[in-house]
């Protein structure tokens, strides 16, 4: 069970969260459902692929977040950097596409918005999710925020922001919206990954462990007391080596490892998104409306 069975079911589990991620779940339906008919009446129906959509979303954040990945994600470096990927590749664009239109429509209506507009440049939402995101995992700052409760919920918040920042570029269901072009998207892809591969290659390729927080056991210690309850230094008593108790490979592998699977989900989401970006640029471009597009994309599949 990979260590699981050592922690009680609040530490496996976090119940609070799981309450907080379940009672978005109901808003969302209340929202497309019993909302939609009363207020909206006009506007279209929420499809199933929607609504698949945006709960596979969240329950694979509330398991990278809140359920035992992320716990794991403590224990192990290349559970860690698998949360990341769930987090922060793949939850966004699930939850951006399984949010109805009239939705983001009504949430963004409000003149309060009108502010933020200049931080939703393509350019600027680029450069500040992969700036985030790189320099994370620069060993110092890395350490330095698993090892700090309250800088570690700003910083995971600033970068779960920037991500959905980020896909919005890409994966906009409001055409009006939309700041780029299916070609640009597809350029705007490609610059994602050029920038996501140093991080990756540094982790990969290099030949020591960088990160205090899976190989010195006080320092391993300390970031766990943010998700185990009672006193961090008893685990150094009660797993003997921290970390290396549960890790199944030596820690160079397991950060390799953690890099390897960040790069693999990347060129995964990023290939399928420039599919479903190629797929809408060539019915636009052989004359079909954007009602037909989209009623043929998994936001208007039924």
């Amino acid at each position: 069970m990979l260590g699981l069975q050592y922690f009680t079911f609040e530490e496996l589990w976090s119940p609070m969260f799981f309450f907080f991620m379940a009672a978005l779940v109901i808003l969302y339906f209340y929202l497309a459902g019993p909302w939609r008919e009363k207020h909206m009446p006009e506007a279209a129906r929420v499809t199933v692929v929607q609504k698949s959509l945006f709960v596979t979303g969240m329950v694979l954040y509330y398991m990278a977040q809140g359920g035992p990945l992320e716990l794991l994600g403590h224990l192990m470096f290349s559970f860690h950097m698998a949360n990341m990927s769930i987090s922060y590749l793949i939850v966004p664009p699930l939850i951006i596409l399984g949010i109805p239109a009239f939705i983001w429509r009504k949430m963004f209506s409000h003149s309060f918005w009108r502010r933020f507009r200049p931080f939703m440049n393509p350019i600027l939402s680029l450069v500040l999710f992969n700036m985030l995101f790189s320099i994370y995992h620069v060993p110092l700052v890395h350490d330095f925020v698993m090892t700090n409760f309250t800088v570690h919920r700003i910083y995971y918040l600033a970068m779960l922001v920037a991500a959905f920042m980020m896909w919005w570029q890409i994966a906009s269901p409001i055409p009006e919206w939309s700041r780029l072009s299916d070609v640009r998207k597809m350029a705007y892809v490609f610059a994602n990954g050029m920038l996501l591969t140093p991080a990756c290659a540094l982790i990969i390729f290099t030949s020591s462990p960088m990160y205090a927080t899976y190989n010195d056991p006080d320092v391993w210690a300390l970031a766990m007391g943010y998700c185990v309850s009672g006193d961090p230094s008893l685990l150094l008593s009660s797993f003997e080596g921290g970390p290396s108790f549960f890790n199944l490979m030596k820690p160079i592998e397991d950060q390799q490892l953690g890099g390897i699977i960040m790069k693999f989900v990347q060129e995964i989401m990023y290939g399928g998104i420039l599919a479903y970006i190629f797929f809408h640029w060539y019915r636009r471009e052989h004359g079909e409306t954007e009602d037909e597009i989209r009623n043929a994309g998994p936001a208007g599949a039924n």
